[in-house]
C-alpha cells in the first residue's frame, strides 16, 4: 500500500471518530448548564477539544451559544465538526476505490446533508437535533466499515485511526473533569455538584448504565476513573483502546512481513501499563499528570505510526 493511501484511510477514520467525540463534549456541556457555571463548563469543552486558544482569539468571552457554534461550525476553528466532516470526505474521496459502497455513502451522504445546514441548526433550539444527526452519521460509518470491509490492510488502518482518536478523546474528557472542574475546596468533593459533574462525564461516553452494571453503587470519582482507564469491558476506556491499537499494529506487522517500528514498542508499553495498572497507584501518582502523559504519548504514537507507514 502506498503511504498516502494509508494516511488517507487512517485520517478518514480519525476525523469520523472526532465528529462523535465533539458531539459528546457539547452534549456534556449542555447537560451541566444551569447546574454550575455555564462559562466554566463550556470552557472545559473547548479545552478538551484542544481549541481554547483559537476560541479566545476569535471571541472575547465564553458563552454557551458562541462556544457551541465555534465547536460545531466556527470558520476560524479548523477542528470544528463541519470542518472534520469536510476533511473526512476529502480523504474518503481520495480513497474511493478502497472503500466499500456503504462506507462511501455514509461519508458522502453526511457531507451532502451538511450542505443544507445553516446557523439556525446550531442555535440552542435545534442544537440537540443537530448533535443527534452527527452521532448517527459517525455510527453509520463505524457500522459500515465493521460489517462490510475485508479484513485486509485497508481495514486495519481504518480501525487503527478510530482507536487512536478514541484514546485521545477519552483521556481529554476525563482530565477536563478532574483537573479543570475539580472543586476549589474540599467541601465541594462528594457534593451534589461534584456528583452531577462526574455523571456528566459518564454520559459523555455513554457509560452511565455500564457504571451501574459494574459497580452497583453511587457515582464515585475513583470508580469513574477506573472504568474509563483500566476496565477492558468498557469500549471507550484507555485499556480497551490500546488493546485494539496493539491488535491493529500486530496485524499490520504480519501483513508487512513482520516489520515493526517504534510505534509497536510504544503501543505495547502503554497497553502493558494499562493491563497491569491499579487505579490506586494512578491516583497516588496524580491522575491529571497520568492523563496528560497518556495524551502526550498518544500524540507521539500517532507520529510514530506516520513515520513507519505514511512517509
Amino acid at each position: 500500500m502506498l503511504s498516502r493511501a494509508a494516511d488517507a484511510l487512517f485520517w478518514l477514520a480519525r476525523y469520523m471518530e472526532r465528529l462523535d467525540n465533539l458531539a459528546r463534549l457539547i452534549e456534556a456541556a449542555q447537560s451541566m448548564a444551569g447546574v454550575s457555571s455555564e462559562a466554566e463548563e463550556w470552557r472545559s469543552a473547548l479545552t478538551a477539544a484542544g481549541v481554547e486558544e483559537l476560541y479566545d482569539d476569535a471571541h472575547p468571552v465564553v458563552t454557551p451559544d458562541l462556544a457551541a457554534r465555534f465547536l460545531c461550525s466556527g470558520p476560524s476553528n479548523p477542528f470544528s465538526i463541519m470542518n472534520c466532516l469536510e476533511l473526512a470526505r476529502v480523504n474518503a474521496r481520495a480513497m474511493r476505490t478502497a472503500l466499500t459502497r456503504d462506507m462511501w455513502e455514509a461519508v458522502n451522504q453526511g457531507w451532502l446533508e451538511s450542505r443544507t445546514l445553516d446557523e439556525r441548526n446550531f442555535s440552542p433550539a435545534l442544537l440537540a437535533e443537530t448533535l443527534d444527526w452527527v452521532r448517527t452519521l459517525s455510527t453509520r460509518f463505524s457500522g459500515a466499515y465493521e460489517t462490510t470491509m475485508l479484513r485486509n490492510e485497508n481495514y486495519w488502518f481504518v480501525r487503527l485511526g478510530t482507536f487512536v482518536e478514541r484514546a485521545d478523546s477519552t483521556a481529554r474528557i476525563l482530565d477536563v473533569k478532574y483537573h479543570l472542574l475539580l472543586p476549589e475546596n474540599s467541601s465541594g468533593v462528594g457534593g451534589m455538584l461534584d456528583y452531577y459533574q462526574w455523571t456528566s462525564v459518564l454520559r459523555a461516553v455513554s457509560a452511565v448504565r455500564a457504571y451501574q452494571w459494574v459497580y452497583r453503587e453511587e457515582v464515585k470519582p475513583w470508580n469513574v476513573a477506573e472504568l474509563m482507564i483500566l476496565r477492558p469491558e468498557m469500549p471507550r476506556s484507555l485499556r480497551a483502546c490500546y488493546d485494539n491499537i496493539t491488535g491493529c499494529l500486530d496485524e499490520l506487522a504480519r501483513i508487512h512481513g513482520g516489520k515493526r517500528g517504534e510505534c509497536h514498542r510504544q503501543a505495547g508499553a502503554i497497553a502493558a501499563e494499562l493491563r497491569y495498572g491499579r487505579i490506586s497507584d494512578i491516583f497516588q501518582s496524580g491522575l491529571h499528570e497520568r492523563l496528560t502523559d497518556y495524551i502526550d504519548r498518544t500524540r507521539e504514537l500517532g507520529d510514530q505510526i506516520a513515520n513507519l507507514y505514511m512517509r
